[in-house]
C-alpha cells in the first residue's frame, strides 16, 4: 500500500525525533525538551488529521514555546486553541529530565502561548473551521526541541556553533522531507530566523518563501496588532 503524506510525515518525525534525542547540549542550556517524544500520541494525531494530501502554504515557526507545543506536541499549541478548535487532547508525559522551573503539565496547564493564541486566532478568524484552514495550508516547526537556561528560553540560534551545526543539518534535512511531501506553493517562516533557515534549507526548489512577523509578545510590533499585521503581510506577499 502506498504510504500517504501524513503516513510520510509521521515518518519523518519519528526519524528526526530519534536523531535529536541523541544529541547533547551544553552552557547556556540547561534542559532540553523533545515533545516528539514525551507528546508523541498528540503529535501523531495532529499529521494524522491535518497533514493529508498537498498544501498551498506551509507556516514554519522557530522551536516549541513552553506553554505551547512544550505542553501539548502541537506547532504553536497554545492549550485551547488545540484542544477547542483543533479537537486533539489527551494525556501528554513528561521529559527525561524535566525542568522545576517549566514544567510539562500537558492539557492542564494553565498558562497560555501567547505566539500560539495569536497565531491560531488569525486561522480561526479567516477560516472558520479547522477544516478549511487546513484543506491548503499546514504549521510545522523547524526545530521540534525546546531549550532553557534555568526558566529562560533559549531558541537554537543562541546555541553554540559545535552544537547547533548537526541539529540545522537534521532540521533542514527533514524540512526538506515535509516540503518534498506537502509540495507548497509557498513556504512562509513566522519571523525572520525561521524564513532565513527555510531559505537555506529549500535552495534550489521550486517554490517561494516569504514571512510574517513573529507573535511574540517580546516584539513590540507584534504587541501593536500583530494579526492584522500578519494579515496584511499575507495578502501583500500573494498568498492570501
Amino acid at each position: 500500500m502506498t504510504p500517504t503524506t501524513a503516513d510520510t510525515l509521521i515518518a519523518a518525525a519519528r526519524e528526526l525525533s530519534a536523531t535529536l534525542s541523541a544529541m547533547r547540549f551544553g552552557t547556556p542550556v540547561s534542559h532540553v525538551y523533545n515533545p516528539l517524544d514525551y507528546a508523541w500520541a498528540i503529535h501523531e494525531d495532529y499529521l494524522r488529521r491535518y497533514a493529508a494530501g498537498r498544501k498551498r502554504v506551509v507556516f514554519v515557526g522557530m522551536n516549541p514555546g513552553p506553554f505551547g507545543m512544550a505542553q501539548t506536541g502541537v506547532p504553536f499549541g497554545e492549550i485551547d486553541a488545540v484542544r477547542d478548535w483543533l479537537g486533539l487532547a489527551g494525556p501528554v508525559g513528561k521529559p527525561t529530565a524535566e525542568n522545576p522551573k517549566r514544567p510539562v503539565e500537558g492539557f492542564a496547564c494553565a498558562r497560555s502561548e501567547v505566539s500560539g493564541r495569536r497565531l491560531w486566532g488569525l486561522f480561526r478568524e479567516r477560516f472558520g473551521t479547522p477544516e478549511a484552514f487546513f484543506a491548503g495550508h499546514f504549521v510545522a516547526n523547524y526545530c521540534p526541541l525546546a531549550f532553557f537556561d534555568g526558566g529562560r528560553n533559549v531558541t537554537p540560534d543562541k546555541l553554540a556553533v559545535a552544537e547547533s551545526a548537526p541539529l540545522l543539518a537534521a532540521c533542514d534535512a527533514h524540512l526538506r522531507r515535509l516540503i518534498d511531501a506537502l509540495e507548497p506553493e509557498w513556504v512562509i517562516g513566522i519571523g525572520a530566523w525561521a524564513e532565513s533557515r527555510a531559505t537555506a534549507a529549500l535552495d534550489g526548489r521550486r517554490l517561494r518563501i516569504g514571512r510574517v512577523l513573529h507573535p511574540s509578545p517580546a516584539s513590540p510590533a507584534a504587541n501593536r496588532g500583530w494579526s492584522e499585521a500578519a494579515g496584511r503581510q499575507l495578502a501583500e506577499l500573494g498568498v492570501w
